[in-house]
C-alpha cells in the first residue's frame, strides 16, 4: 500500500474509461442487466456530450436499476470482462517506481475500483476520484485516498486536492481525458499551468477545446472524427508506456 506521507515529484491525473480502458463506467451494469444497456449507453453519451450533468445521469440509473451491484456481481464481471489498454498497468508500476503520483480521475463507480484492487488487477493506486453510487465497506484495500466525484467539475478540484497533499506544484501535473467530460478538467489544467494529454480523443473533447481556446499538449492514440466508430483493435495497438517518454521530458 502506498504510503500516505509518500512524497512525489510530479503527476498523472487520469480519466478511466475508453482513455485507460476499453469501457464504459456503466458497462458492470449492462452485464448484469443487459436490457437496460441501450439506456445506459445513451446516458453515458449525453454526458460526456455535456447534454445532461451526471447528477442527473445518477439519477436517471438509480431509476433504472434494480438496485446497486454487490460485490460478487462486481467479481463476476470483472472476471469475465475486465481489461485495459495495451501497457496501463505497467504504466501505472512506471509512475510508482518513478516517485509519479498516478491518480485516476473518473465518474467510474467506487465499488468498480474498490474491488479491482482488492482482487490485485491493477498496480496499487494512491489516488482515485470516483462516483459513490456504488461502493463497499471494505477500508483495508488501496487506494489510500477515495475522492466522492458528484460531477465532472470535481475532476479539477480533486487533482488540485491530491496535488496540494502530496506538495505537487502545477508545473509538474498532467491531465489526461478523451471526452466533453474531461473538458472542465482540461480548462482547470490550462488554468493552473498542467500539461494536457488526449487519450482516444473523441469529437466532443476536440468541440470542448476548440470552443474554449484550449491547446492539448500531445495526442495519445487515436483521434476520432465526428461520427467515426470505435475502432477497438486500433485502440488497443497503442501501447501506453510510450507515455513515459513525454512524461519523463515534462517532469524532470
Amino acid at each position: 500500500m502506498t504510503r500516505k506521507n509518500q512524497e512525489y515529484r510530479g503527476m498523472l491525473s487520469s480519466d478511466w474509461n475508453e482513455c485507460l480502458a476499453p469501457c464504459g463506467p456503466f458497462d458492470c451494469m449492462a452485464f448484469m442487466y443487459p436490457e437496460l444497456a441501450p439506456a445506459l449507453e445513451t446516458i453515458f453519451r449525453q454526458y460526456t456530450g455535456r447534454q445532461m450533468t451526471l447528477g442527473e445521469a445518477a439519477a436517471h440509473i438509480n431509476a433504472l436499476l434494480p438496485g446497486p451491484l454487490t460485490p460478487d456481481q462486481m467479481d463476476v464481471y470483472l472476471s469475465r470482462a475486465f481489461r485495459t489498454y495495451t501497457g496501463v498497468p505497467e504504466l501505472i508500476e512506471w509512475c510508482l517506481s518513478e516517485d509519479i503520483l498516478f491518480m485516476i480521475n473518473t465518474t467510474g463507480m467506487q465499488g468498480y475500483f474498490q474491488r479491482i484492487l482488492a482482487k490485485g488487477l491493477l498496480p496499487p493506486v494512491p489516488v482515485i476520484a470516483a462516483h459513490p453510487m456504488i461502493r463497499y465497506e471494505n477500508k483495508a484495500i488501496n487506494p489510500v485516498i477515495m475522492y466522492d466525484l458528484l460531477e465532472i467539475q470535481d475532476k479539477g478540484a480533486y487533482t488540485e486536492q491530491a496535488a496540494r497533499r502530496f506538495h505537487i506544484p502545477p508545473d509538474k501535473i498532467m491531465v489526461m481525458g478523451d471526452s466533453g467530460g474531461d473538458g472542465p478538467h482540461f480548462e482547470w489544467g490550462r488554468q493552473n499551468g498542467a500539461c494536457l494529454i488526449s487519450s482516444m480523443a473523441k469529437p466532443s473533447l476536440i468541440a470542448f477545446c476548440r470552443q474554449n481556446g484550449l491547446s492539448i499538449d500531445f495526442h495519445h492514440g487515436v483521434t476520432y472524427g465526428e461520427g467515426a466508430p470505435p475502432d477497438r483493435d486500433a485502440e488497443m495497438a497503442v501501447d501506453f508506456l510510450t507515455l513515459t517518454g513525454i512524461m519523463s521530458a515534462y517532469i524532470r
